[in-house]
């Protein structure tokens, strides 16, 4: 028996291995690719996150003719480029990179002459996000919430007080902020003063919440009820702790 009380945890595994793999995908392609393709083929880019700028020579990224924005500069001093002009695999990773990410060449690395599909930071989250979900695959187990099952990552022994003291949400709470914060005060201050940080500081901050989001994201698909029969009581948790249904704990 398991220490969530279920028979075996091959679910788990699973959810943990595919969130990692997946990740890892992305993560090598994101060096891969660049390195593959030829030489100075990439120029330095400028675009903006959560849309399609550099699809083709008629896309936003390439009309751009000005650096004084915030966001763009004049894409013609650097040389055009269209994503979807490239083989399959490099077209899918590099706009998956021009949806996803701002594309900023000052925050993003260059191999073989070639710009990133994504900056560091993404770099440093999707690294994070593989190395969460392969950390479930090794340790997560399904505990009936979405809160146990990303609890139950860390040793037992070590959550004995949190949940002999019902501190759980409060142990979510700071494990999240100490992944999220760090990375927030960076880029707020970025944006808001005229400090730049560096690569390295990028990375740094991007992989803690790369792992967070993994590791969370592995639990929300672990966490399923139905596998204990609905019963909250065969629920094994720290020190001994157990469930119970709210009709219950009124009687």
């Amino acid at each position: 028996m398991e220490r969530n009380g279920l028979v075996d945890r091959s679910r788990e595994r699973k959810i943990g291995l595919w969130i990692g793999g997946v990740s890892l995908f992305f993560f090598v392609s994101f060096f891969l690719v660049p390195f593959y393709l030829p030489t100075d083929s990439v120029p330095e880019l400028s675009g903006r996150a959560n849309t399609f700028d550099y699809y083709s020579e008629d896309s936003w990224g390439n009309v751009q003719t000005s650096d004084s924005g915030e966001v763009g500069h004049n894409q013609s001093e650097y040389g055009l480029f269209a994503w979807s002009e490239l083989d399959p695999y490099a077209a899918f990773i590099y706009g998956f990179g021009d949806l996803n990410c701002h594309n900023k060449a000052e925050r993003s690395w260059e191999i073989n002459g070639n710009q990133m599909p994504v900056c560091v930071r993404d770099v440093g989250i999707f690294l994070g996000l593989a190395i969460g979900g392969f950390l479930f695959s090794r340790r997560g187990l399904n505990r009936w919430t979405l809160r146990d099952s990303f609890l139950s990552m860390f040793p037992d022994n070590k959550m004995e007080g949190t949940y002999r003291n019902n501190r759980r949400t409060l142990a979510l709470i700071v494990i999240a902020g100490i992944a999220i914060i760090p990375m927030g005060i960076d880029g707020f201050t970025q944006m808001l003063s005229s400090y730049e940080s560096n690569p390295t500081m990028r990375l740094i901050t991007g992989m803690p919440f790369g792992i967070f989001i993994g590791s969370f994201l592995a639990s929300s698909f672990a966490a399923r009820p139905e596998y204990f029969g609905r019963d909250p009581s065969n629920v094994l948790l720290p020190s001994g702790s157990r469930f119970s249904l709210a009709k219950d704990s009124e009687e």
